[in-house]
């Protein structure tokens, strides 16, 4: 419970003042409601009385009737308000901790991301987010109501109808009330988690097969993995069915409790009655009241069936809010313009040694640097390192003379940029790929860049800028894909520019023409590059053999 508390927490703290305002609009409602349905068997009850008695001329059936009216307007329009003010302060807080989750997610470290399968984590952290809507809307928000109704409408009852009437009203909704919803929970909790789970695994199955159409038809296994589809699909509607029943048990269990509350009622009011305690249309408020408080319960029943879901959301959801982010270290050291490297090492939790140790260099502004070795030997490594993305066990990275450890994460990328082996691109057109790097990017820049990376031909033999590209640069050869993230790095300008084997599966000719137009392009910033390829390495102003 206690990650359900930090998410209610969360929820209330990020639209307080709409929240608080929705929580007064749920206790309007229900009181209403009770007061409805309530004054309406009163009134019935008391004219039929007055009739009866001869008294029908005299009775006021004004004052009555306009209370009847203004508690069914007030519902309505209560309803409305609760509904619209709760449901915007969730969206939105739900929102702005999807948007707080991604961003702890970007900063997790570079071992966290590679470990990640994108479209799962994604899937999984936004069906989690969704999961917890039902905290406030289905569970904190009814629970408030229903505590403050149940004792605005204990006391009415004992004012005026009397205490018997009050206590067996409101002890039998308490207490039986109170036990069919723990009881709704515990048994709906592993059918509410199985049915969760099954759902996104069923979602994950689609996008599957929907991403891997055609190489599933190529290598005959379509139909396997439409069966797959089909096996989640049944197990996702066998668990949501067993939650159904659950509820609708829970339904019917309530509505026992309310036919119990509204029968004894009726027996302890006739009571009242006859012993001159009261008169039949208070005795008939009552029971008209006991009526209305079965409300208060049937809308906590959704929310006590999905508590096992939400409970699992929150934990997960928590542990990632919570995540505590690695501290620099506070050493400073000097150094002068361009990258400074100084006694570098790196080693992963947990390993038995050190991936390298003791790596110092130097790259002044406008010298290009090679960083040779073979394959494992921890290039890449050093280039995450040197980025920012992996936590160094010691030494020293500067930039200009600042180290990296006391920039912000903005003014560290405004100055460093990383090319990676493993780039991204995304569903959309030339133009939309290259604006991820700057918001201002115009057309002359655009092709510059494409210029600079030896793909300007291309683009244009596809159409322009606004050609498009399918899912994860579909579209485009692997070399071509890779040089347009070459030239989205390149419209960064940065002062740093680290490149992870950029003309890997370049035709010598096609690769010289890249590296040339990465000088071209960017005269004075100090490159850093891991190659093995001789075109690479002969471009380079320096060679550092990493052993």
């Amino acid at each position: 419970m206690s990650a359900l508390w930090s998410v209610w927490r969360l929820l209330w703290r990020a639209r307080q003042a709409t929240m608080a305002l929705g929580a007064l609009l749920v206790v309007a409602v229900l009181l209403a409601g009770a007061g409805l349905l309530s004054l309406s068997g009163w009134f019935i009850t008391a004219t039929g009385a007055a009739g009866l008695a001869g008294a029908g001329a005299v009775f006021n059936l004004f004052g009555p009737s306009a209370g009847i009216r203004a508690l069914a307007l007030g519902r309505t329009f209560g309803r409305y308000g609760e509904r619209l003010l709760t449901h915007d302060a969730t969206l939105g807080a739900l929102t702005a901790l999807r948007v707080d989750l991604l961003r702890r997610q970007a900063r997790a470290g570079l071992d966290a991301m590679l470990r990640l399968r994108g479209a799962v984590a994604l899937n999984r952290l936004t069906a989690d987010v969704d999961a917890l809507d039902g905290v406030a809307l289905r569970l904190a928000l009814p629970l408030l109501g229903a505590i403050v109704t149940h004792g605005v409408v204990f006391a009415a009852l004992w004012a005026w109808v009397g205490l018997p009437v009050a206590l067996w009203i409101i002890g039998t909704f308490v207490g039986g009330g109170v036990l069919v919803l723990i009881v709704t929970a515990r048994a709906a909790r592993a059918p509410s988690i199985a049915a969760e789970r099954a759902t996104q695994s069923l979602r994950q199955a689609v996008i599957d097969l929907i991403r891997g159409r055609v190489e599933l038809i190529a290598y005959g296994r379509m139909g396997r993995q439409t069966a797959c589809v089909s096996a989640a699909d049944i197990t996702a509607r066998r668990a949501l069915r067993q939650q159904d029943r659950t509820d609708r048990a829970a339904a019917l269990a309530l509505s026992f409790i309310a036919t119990l509350a509204v029968a004894g009622a009726m027996v302890i009011g006739s009571a009242l009655i006859a012993n001159h305690r009261t008169n039949p249309a208070l005795a008939a408020l009552g029971v008209f009241a006991a009526l209305a408080l079965a409300e208060t319960l049937h809308t906590l029943r959704r929310g006590m069936a999905d508590l096992g879901r939400m409970r699992d959301a929150a934990g997960r959801v928590m542990e990632r809010a919570e995540t505590t982010l690695a501290q620099p270290s506070p050493h400073i050291a000097q150094g002068g313009p361009g990258l400074t490297v100084t006694a570098l090492s790196y080693r992963r939790v947990g390993a038995f040694r050190a991936i390298f140790t003791d790596r110092s260099l130097t790259v002044a502004p406008g010298e290009t640097v090679a960083v040779a070795a073979p394959s494992g030997a921890g290039k890449s490594t050093l280039l995450f390192v040197i980025a920012g993305l992996l936590t160094p066990t010691t030494g020293d990275i500067l930039i200009d003379g600042t180290a990296i450890s006391a920039m912000t994460e903005p003014d560290l990328r405004a100055r460093l940029t990383l090319l990676p082996q493993r780039t991204a691109l995304v569903a959309g057109s030339i133009r939309e790929n290259l604006a991820l790097s700057r918001d201002d990017l115009d057309d002359t820049e655009a092709w510059a860049a494409l210029q600079a990376a030896a793909l300007d031909g291309v683009i244009r033999a596809k159409g322009g800028l606004d050609a498009p590209l399918g899912e994860a640069g579909a579209g485009l050869s692997g070399g071509e894909a890779r040089r347009l993230a070459l030239a989205r790095a390149l419209l960064r300008r940065p002062r740093v520019l680290l490149l992870d084997e950029p003309t890997e599966g370049l035709d010598p000719v096609t690769a010289a023409r890249a590296l040339h137009g990465i000088r071209a392009y960017l005269p004075d910033a100090a490159i850093l590059t891991t190659s093995h390829r001789s075109a690479e390495l002969g471009w380079a102003d320096r060679v550092i053999l990493l052993t």
